[in-house]
């Protein structure tokens, strides 16, 4: 059976790095799927209140809920414009789906931002403006990642909580 695995948060929270290093630590088999990747890359599109990559998203978790043993998602899927999707791989993932909120403070995310190869596209204006505190889904309980926890530690809390 298929594990879906979710990861929201806020721009510069780590997300991405975090799904890359477990996709390594499951190894074959397991899917990423990007927020932005399809976003920005495969669609070309802005995102908003009708987002216009929910279904895509859906689509490609299915595709890997039939040929992966891991999938994950990641993004900043603001709760509002998202809940439907979740909704929907939820009632598709069931029991095994795992969802991780990273709830980092805004300066952390900054600070974490300027490091990253992306850091000229967009700063600090950007980021407030899609800033979203605490932003969790109603659709599935996640759990908190706080910035505590550093990028190795985060990927053995979610390893550990799959595979125990």
């Amino acid at each position: 059976m298929s594990k879906l695995i979710v990861l929201r948060g806020n721009s510069g929270s780590g997300k991405t790095s975090v799904a890359k290093e477990l996709q390594k630590k499951f190894g074959h088999g397991t899917m990423l799927i990007s927020q932005d990747v399809v976003r920005r890359e495969m669609l070309y599109v802005k995102d908003g209140e009708k987002p216009k990559v929910d279904e895509l998203i859906y689509q490609i978790a299915m595709y890997g809920k039939k040929y992966c043993d891991i999938i994950i998602v990641e993004g900043i899927f603001n709760s509002k414009w998202y809940n439907n999707l979740f909704k929907k791989l939820s009632n598709e993932f069931k029991d095994n789906i795992f969802a991780f909120y990273f709830n980092i403070p805004f300066e952390e995310t900054l600070k974490r931002h300027k490091t990253k190869k992306e850091s000229k596209e967009f700063g600090e204006k950007e980021m407030r403006q899609w800033w979203l505190e605490k932003d969790l889904l109603e659709a599935i309980p996640e759990t908190m990642i706080e910035k505590e926890l550093g990028l190795n530690e985060i990927v053995e809390v979610i390893y550990k909580r799959l595979t125990n």
